[in-house]
């Protein structure tokens, strides 16, 4: 991201704040709906009784007040506009899911849509925030029964602006009173404002401890999602990948929110692609299978794990040393998690063991040494990617933070990160022998940062070549 940050607007209007939609007296609807008679519409807006919605308290809505005090000290006497976005369409008769924007439910805990969190920093940094949010709507209106987006016979009943603010301890006005923040007030809109999104992000790179529960707990789930996977291990030989995918998505509907991304579901040599998110080939006998899923927990926070398995359930040789090989290098990266050490401490350590591993294999064209010099890193064409990036919210979270914090930084407790070094030898490369093309291998966990060193939140996934080998024989019975 560049350092450099434009200067905003003083004057903004509803309209220009992105992930709002403008409010209209008329329903959304499609040009194929049925015409309805005032007659009709007239019957459909009477003799509805009153229905409240159970919403309790919402866990994470002090935590949010006192995360809006930190947000508006760093920016005293000005209006910080955090939306939370809106539908966008799949298919012309459908919306994508909705996800709420990742600040936006930091720091209001909100997740309806069309919603925008406004923050007012006093002078002396003290904030007072306002919920714009999108309630449901009166009986008495079109949107009720009409409207395919936010009436509540077609797409559900979404709370009231009183139960939202008792849910989540805030002040809630409907969107369609936004303010046209046409005065002299300097405000910064989330959506266009460099300085706000990298101060929202660095904000989050320390997780307090009810967010280290809830990754924890989309760790746990996603441990669950893949012995799912291993149970059914007869049904990924007929169907491949994809079935994979459906195992794995069913658990994280069924205990979470969703996918926290694209399930990788890799077999054989689509491992060597970092991102095989098509999950459409087979799943073959004699090859390894690289499973790269996690579970977006219903507060939104993420799991990101990765386990390359046998598919015999057991390992080849050759297989079993190069799994071992990056084992090592990941094991060595975890050892280097730990307060005050550098962010790419994790990723300079596991690259000193596979720059070797393939010196060892009589891969490189140089030494181990001479491949680790900045200048060279031709032991790269082999590993690709970077080791490690933050996790939280976002599955590669706090993104916008200044690069001087976040990836150059260092390490502080409450820091949660992934350590996940590979090995990918491409079906097509002439410079590794034939044995070798075609095998991708990965080992991911998430690690969090503590006092004494790291925990591994999803170490109850056996990583060791032998522990999965039991694991998977015990759950295929």
């Amino acid at each position: 991201m560049s350092d450099t940050t434009p200067d905003p607007a003083t004057s903004t209007t509803a309209d220009d704040i992105e992930g709002t939609t403008p409010e209209s007296t008329a329903p959304k609807t499609e040009s194929h709906d049925p015409a309805v008679p005032e007659a009709y519409a007239a019957f459909m807006r009477q003799g509805w009784g009153e229905r409240e919605l159970d919403v309790p308290r919402h866990p994470v809505a002090d935590l949010a007040a006192a995360r809006r005090e930190r947000l508006a000290a760093a920016f005293p006497g000005e209006r910080l506009v955090l939306p939370a976005g809106t539908y966008q369409v799949r298919s012309n008769d459908t919306d994508y899911r909705f996800r709420a924007d990742t600040a936006h439910a930091y720091f209001s805990g909100n997740q309806t849509s069309d919603a925008v969190l406004v923050v007012e920093s006093g002078s002396d940094g003290v904030g007072e925030a306002v919920l714009y949010a999108r309630p449901r709507a009166e009986r008495d209106t079109d949107e009720f029964f009409r409207d395919r987006q936010y009436g509540e016979l077609w797409a559900g009943r979404r709370p009231s602006a009183q139960e939202i603010g008792d849910s989540l301890g805030i002040e809630v006005r409907h969107v369609k009173d936004l303010p046209s923040f046409d005065d002299d007030r300097k405000t910064r809109d989330l959506s266009k404002d460099e300085d706000l999104a990298r101060v929202a992000d660095e904000l989050r790179l320390v997780k307090d401890e009810w967010e280290i529960g809830e990754l924890q707990e989309a760790c746990d789930i996603t441990t669950l999602g893949f012995e799912d996977s291993v149970r059914e291990w007869d049904r990924v030989l007929e169907h491949g990948e994809r079935w994979i995918e459906g195992t794995f998505f069913r658990r994280a509907r069924a205990m979470g929110n969703d996918i926290g991304y694209d399930s990788i579901c890799a077999g054989g040599s689509h491992a060597t692609t970092l991102h095989w998110i098509d999950n459409t080939g087979p799943i073959q006998p004699g090859k390894l299978v690289l499973l790269d899923m996690g579970v977006e927990g219903r507060n939104l926070y993420t799991a990101d794990v990765t386990r390359t398995l046998p598919v015999d359930g057991t390992f080849s040789q050759l297989q079993r040393e190069l799994y071992e090989l990056v084992l090592n290098a990941q094991q060595a990266g975890i050892d280097a998690v730990r307060p005050g050490a550098a962010f790419l401490a994790a990723h300079h350590a596991a690259m000193e063991v596979l720059a070797h591993g393939l010196e060892d294999l009589g891969l490189l064209p140089v030494s181990a040494e001479e491949a680790l010099d900045p200048q060279s890193k031709v032991y790269s064409r082999w590993t690709l990617h970077g080791t490690s990036h933050m996790l939280g919210m976002d599955v590669h979270d706090c993104g916008r933070a200044s690069m001087d914090i976040y990836p150059k930084g260092d390490l502080a407790e409450g820091m949660v990160l992934t350590v996940e070094p590979g090995l990918y030898f491409q079906a097509d490369d002439l410079l590794v022998p034939e044995e070798l093309r075609g095998i991708g291998i990965r080992i991911e966990d998430d690690i969090l940062v503590t006092a004494e060193g790291s925990r591994n939140l999803s170490a109850a996934l056996p990583r060791a070549a032998d522990d999965i080998e039991e694991w998977m024989g015990r759950l295929r019975g």
